[in-house]
């Protein structure tokens, strides 16, 4: 009786047993064919009973292969067929982000990209040769970056990586811009005045002579005393006097060198009258055209004079501003602008390398006025004397005849040249310097 029982409680164990294994067996039919429902069933007939084998269909447009071409020529196709594949959902997802993600991160390293800053929100992208990749990100989606890993990149990953640099990318060439020009001066300065100074060439110093300007010192003024002995009344200080002109003795305090210099007539330390235009730079810069009168104001003009000590001023020679400058630096906006003060007053011009020699100089001081030009007339009352002569009548130089002994203008290549130095015309048969240019008109006169 017991071992019935036994019996029965076995064989009602094995009925349960069956009926759970076989609902195991159901759910999981059932779930296989949910997920993937291309699948087609065959059953097999053989000797130990029916086998039932389960194949699995896979258009070759839902293939791997023909995905990955699809996502690398362009990212939607590829997609479109991924989801077209009879696979899980978690895969479609995982590999839709790895897509997303790729692309996001290729627009970033673009070279038209803005740069982003090494600590914005890095994401790490890790990519299995499977297709069930896995994304982990550390940043939200709308601003990821790939993030450099340890390991050597692939050569299929450098590329991407580290674009070439494109043509667009250069700078654009940029159309060269003029300097600007420093501001112009003020009028009434000597600044002003040094830069509407005429500017020619060098004339030659051909015919020059001292004695052109006058013989010596000459009282211009009518006032009993010689131009010098004026000067030095002028500038000296402790002056011991001969009578009411003739200065014996004084202190200059000598603005070219900032000096004290002792003056006694006769003695071992001596004092110059120096001017300030060089008589011979005047002369090869449009006296030689003046007459008499004119050169004699220019040689005992006050605004052209200045007592200094005599080796300073041999030193300085005939030079313009161009070629000596006082060793007193402080005193050579002054100096400067005197000169500009007589060259404006006399009509002298000044050479391309002396106006800027000027401008320089008064660049220094651009508030500096102008100096005045003085109350003495351009033209000399008392010449002391009558022109010496050299040819010279007394308002323009005379050529030598051919065969003569006169002073000749200096030769150039052309007769612009010549023109440019303030020289010409010349006619033929009276001056010599008509066979050195073409007369291309014919009417007897060249550099008209």
């Amino acid at each position: 009786m017991v071992h019935r029982h036994d019996r029965t409680l076995r064989n009602a164990g094995r009925g349960v047993e069956g009926r759970v294994s076989a609902f195991h067996t159901y759910a999981r039919t059932v779930s296989s064919q949910r997920e993937e429902p291309w699948e087609a069933a065959s059953n097999v007939s053989g000797r130990g009973g029916s086998v039932t084998t389960t194949r699995r269909v896979a258009p070759w447009l839902t293939s791997w292969p023909a995905i990955v071409v699809g996502l690398l020529l362009c990212v939607v196709p590829g997609l479109i067929l991924l989801w077209l594949r009879p696979t899980t959902l978690k895969v479609k997802g995982v590999v839709t982000a790895v897509a997303v993600v790729a692309v996001v991160a290729l627009g970033q390293l673009s070279p038209d990209a803005p740069s982003r800053s090494a600590g914005s929100g890095p994401a790490t992208v890790a990519a299995s040769s499977t297709p069930s990749a896995e994304v982990t990100t550390a940043a939200p989606l709308s601003t990821p970056t790939v993030s450099e890993s340890t390991a050597p990149a692939s050569p299929a990953a450098s590329p991407a990586a580290s674009p070439p640099a494109s043509p667009a990318a250069s700078p654009p060439a940029t159309t060269p811009t003029k300097p600007p020009q420093p501001p112009q001066p003020e009028k009434g300065t000597a600044l002003s005045m040094a830069i509407d100074l005429p500017v020619k060439g060098r004339a030659a110093k051909t015919g020059y002579s001292r004695d052109l300007f006058g013989a010596g010192w000459v009282d211009i003024n009518s006032n009993g005393c010689d131009t010098r002995n004026d000067m030095l009344r002028k500038y000296l200080n402790n002056k011991v006097m001969s009578g009411s002109c003739k200065v014996m003795e004084g202190t200059l305090s000598d603005p070219y060198t900032a000096s004290s210099i002792r003056f006694v007539i006769g003695g071992a330390s001596e004092v110059d009258i120096d001017h300030m235009v060089p008589l011979s730079d005047a002369w090869q810069k449009g006296a030689q055209k003046w007459d008499f009168a004119k050169r004699v104001a220019l040689a005992n003009d006050p605004l052209n004079l200045q007592p200094t000590d005599s080796s300073t001023n041999r030193q300085k020679g005939d030079g313009d501003a161009a070629t000596w400058l006082p060793p007193n630096a402080p005193y050579r906006c002054q100096y400067v602008a005197r000169i500009v003060a007589v060259k404006k007053k006399y009509g002298v011009w000044v050479t391309r390398a002396e106006k800027d020699a000027m401008v320089a100089v008064l660049s220094t001081c651009p508030n500096l006025a102008a100096t005045s030009p003085g109350d003495q007339s351009t033209t000399a009352s008392n010449t002391g004397g009558s022109d010496p002569g050299q040819g010279l009548p007394s308002s323009a130089p005379t050529k030598a005849a051919p065969g003569g002994g006169g002073a000749l203008d200096e030769r150039f290549g052309t007769c612009g040249a010549a023109k440019a130095a303030g020289l010409g015309p010349y006619r033929q048969g009276s001056d010599p310097e008509y066979e050195w240019y073409i007369d291309r008109d014919g009417d007897g006169v060249v550099c008209e």
